[in-house]
């Protein structure tokens, strides 16, 4: 019984312990992962759909092809589509019904300014900046998440920067201290994996046209995007 007592006493310590240093030493890192300081302070399409976000967050990754390597694998995301190049088996605990293909597919790159994009079979991303090659910026239905990916050239390589800007109207000062420790954190581990699924898919996309490498392919065939972790 004292042992036991003795347990929850260390894993209620140590979580409190994580809870006071995440603010402090982690959260900054955990959302501007990959991003350069000026990337973070960067203003780019989207900010003025949400002025005012309870949560900001830029990450990055940078990529060995042009921008036109990268851009057909971001219009066809989605639930239904081609995924989101993340872990699948987690997006799909929830119902989102996230298959990410490895191949760019022709019939979903006709995407247009006011397109619905499904996440799961309730909530819906719609398309508010088409800038093709160089901007993406999506809104959910109710105005409370913005998502923009842009894209920047940058020494024969392209930063790929994915902005989310996020508003909690309503919500408790508890939940958001949950939301904080748990979903922050989850959405590092989510959307670094996406950033990583679309620059191995576009490198080898880029590959492919240079015609470098054994397998000259885009891809082949759906899965859950696996992708390096650097």
């Amino acid at each position: 019984m004292r042992r036991s007592r003795a347990i929850a006493g260390a894993v209620g310590a140590g979580v409190a312990l994580a809870a006071a240093a995440y603010p402090v030493f982690l959260r900054r890192w955990c959302l501007t992962w990959g991003a350069t300081p000026g990337e973070v302070l960067r203003e780019i399409p989207g900010g003025e759909l949400l002025t005012e976000p309870d949560l900001r967050s830029t990450r990055a990754v940078a990529v060995d092809a042009p921008p036109a390597a990268i851009w057909p694998w971001l219009v066809q995301m989605g639930s239904g589509r081609a995924g989101a190049y993340t872990y699948d088996w987690i997006e799909n605990l929830f119902g989102l019904d996230m298959h990410s293909a490895d191949e760019i597919r022709p019939e979903l790159q006709d995407l247009k300014v006011g397109d619905l994009l499904p996440i799961g079979d309730d909530a819906k991303f719609r398309v508010e900046v088409l800038e093709p090659e160089r901007v993406l910026c999506l809104c959910t239905e109710d105005g409370t998440w913005v998502w923009t990916f842009a894209l920047f050239p940058e020494n024969g390589k392209t930063r790929l920067v994915s902005r989310n800007l996020i508003a909690t109207p309503g919500v408790s000062v508890a939940r958001r201290l949950v939301y904080m420790l748990l979903m922050e954190p989850g959405s590092l581990v989510m959307e670094r994996k996406m950033l990583l699924g679309i620059k191995e898919r576009a490198e080898r996309a880029a590959r492919s046209v240079a015609g470098e490498g054994p397998d000259q392919r885009v891809g082949v065939g759906h899965g859950d995007g696996e992708a390096g972790m650097a």
